[in-house]
């Protein structure tokens, strides 16, 4: 299977880039997509449809191809594979019914390849991701290779969209299932984020609404770990900074911790939302700001990927939280240059709202300030 990426910053940049793309004989069947909402996705996405070519995307948070990150540009990631290798499937959920519709999209995908595995792109933020994963285990089982991320708006916080040829949704998904008898696919999700202090108990919460850790208001108890300042309403950047350097870490029994980052504050009990579920009684810990060790880990985990997993990759996807680039500002490229190398092979991918993986030893769940790489190799 061959893959190349490509970028433009308008469609007649993109048009160019296809056709140069195509100029040696290359005949992509299908494009994972990543648009900023800026561009013109219908526009873009004609131009792949004429050219017969399948189309995933999101709309994203910023853009990347290699290493060189990207505001307000098209990114994506050309493969030829075999048309009877992939299925791409695009459901919406007005009734928030996500296992269900996963698990439809799963039975499709399971009556047409013995073993599937499964890219894919959510929109609408209140999507729970979790539920989309499970109802794919549902189907598939526990150790379906499933990974993804959440689309983004450009930090807007508006709407986020996810689309395919002439379809586009913004709460609804779109999904490549992939024979996994001829496409090997292989990922991990890793942050890198260092915990500190111990564990601490969730005494009072309700799915992704913490009330209090150690009976103490969240809100409280972690602004008075990170010693924030300024913790007001009025304060703009307080979320900023508490979801990208100072997010919670939960604690698993199995695999590493999943980041749970204050997304809204309720200002009335000092309670906040996180990006996923938080049970009560669970244990979790609070982060320190990241260093270059975040990098490192995270480059570390896909060499590991490598060593014990897929030797060899055609393509290379990657699902980066747009909290990354907010924390790790300028080094940011460093991470991506580091997880390109390992491989050397065309990678395309997005800063995400959220990411869709199974984190090393861990379960399949919906992560934050997580770098999830996906590989992808025709066998």
């Amino acid at each position: 299977m061959r893959a190349k990426s490509i970028k433009g910053k308008s469609t007649a940049a993109i048009k160019a880039a296809l056709q140069d793309s195509m100029a040696d004989g290359f005949k992509p069947t299908l494009a994972i997509a990543f648009i900023s909402k800026s561009q013109d996705r219908t526009a873009i996405c004609q131009l792949l449809d004429a050219e017969g070519v399948t189309v995933f995307g999101c709309t994203t948070n910023g853009e990347f191809i290699d290493e060189e990150t990207e505001k307000g540009s098209a990114a994506m990631l050309l493969l030829d594979m075999d048309k009877a290798y992939f299925q791409v499937y695009f459901e919406t959920y007005p009734k928030k019914n996500y296992r269900e519709v996963a698990k439809d999209i799963a039975q499709k995908a399971k009556h047409q390849f013995s073993k599937p595995a499964f890219l894919i792109g959510i929109s609408g933020a209140e999507t729970d991701g979790e539920e989309i994963l499970h109802g794919l285990e549902d189907v598939v089982g526990p150790e379906v290779n499933a990974f993804g991320g959440a689309a983004g708006d450009d930090y807007s916080f508006t709407q986020t969209l996810v689309f395919t040829n002439g379809k586009e949704s913004d709460y609804g998904m779109v999904c490549i299932a992939i024979d996994e008898s001829k496409v090997a696919v292989k990922g991990i999700a890793t942050c890198g984020w260092k915990a500190v202090g111990t564990e601490k108990t969730v005494t009072k919460s309700d799915g992704n609404h913490v009330y209090t850790i150690d009976d103490t208001p969240v809100l409280d108890i972690t602004t008075k770990y990170g010693g924030l300042e300024n913790v007001t309403p009025e304060n703009s950047d307080l979320l900023i900074e508490l979801a990208a350097n100072f997010p919670l870490q939960l604690q698993r029994k199995k695999g590493d911790s999943v980041m749970r980052p204050a997304l809204v504050v309720d200002w009335t009990d000092h309670s906040f939302y996180t990006s996923g579920t938080v049970p009560q009684g669970s244990k979790v810990r609070f982060s320190l700001p990241p260093d270059f060790d975040v990098m490192e880990k995270v480059v570390k985990g896909v060499e590991k990927l490598k060593e014990t997993e897929m030797p060899e990759a055609d393509a290379l996807v990657v699902f980066s939280c747009a909290g990354r680039i907010l924390s790790l500002g300028p080094l940011m490229p460093q991470e991506l240059e580091g997880i390109k190398n390992v491989w050397n092979v065309p990678m395309a991918g997005m800063f995400s709202n959220a990411e869709l993986g199974r984190a090393t030893g861990g379960n399949l769940e919906m992560h934050n300030l997580t770098t999830c790489s996906i590989a992808l190799k025709e066998k």
